[in-house]
């Protein structure tokens, strides 16, 4: 093997010096700076991304912050025509109970007239009736005719005496 052999480790050496020094140039002077501006790129399109993430984080914050903002905004408008809406309807309520009310109560009046009015009938009816009976029933029982007023006064007097 001829890297073994002892008197030819002098030039071998000098052929590895030459060699190292050659590579070590062309590194150096092509390979090298191509790699260092390639690695300077990338840390400056990274250090670039980064600020733009952060903008876009920032601007990102301030659209939640706003539309969080605009959220309660409305919530409150809605509450606040809610409130309004429900005061409104209450009134509404308030005010048709109250005309009801007093329909109801001359409804009710009025009824009450027509009651009072039908009983007033019936009574000057019924005693009109209870006259006419006792009037037959007189005649029947004594064989003689009674005119209507002695049967009227006949009835009211019975009737004095059942109050």
């Amino acid at each position: 093997m001829p890297q073994l052999n002892v008197a030819d480790f002098a030039p071998q050496l000098v052929w590895l010096a030459i060699t190292f020094a050659v590579l070590y140039l062309l590194m150096a002077k092509l390979a090298l700076p191509k790699i260092g501006r390639a690695i300077d790129a990338r840390a400056q399109r990274i250090t670039a991304d980064l600020d733009r993430a952060t903008k876009l984080k920032d601007e990102a914050a301030g659209a939640l912050a706003a539309y969080e903002k605009a959220l309660a905004e409305a919530r409150a408008q809605a509450q606040a025509t809610i409130k309004a809406a429900s005061e409104r309807m209450r009134k509404d309520a308030e005010s048709r109970e109250g005309a009801l009310t007093k329909k109801l109560a001359a409804d009710t009046a009025a009824a009450e007239g027509r009651i009072r009015a039908a009983r007033d009938q019936a009574m000057a009816s019924l005693a009109h009736m209870a006259a006419d009976i006792t009037k037959s029933a007189a005649e029947r029982l004594i064989g003689q005719p009674i005119n209507d007023a002695t049967a009227t006064a006949a009835v009211a007097a019975a009737a004095k005496e059942r109050a």
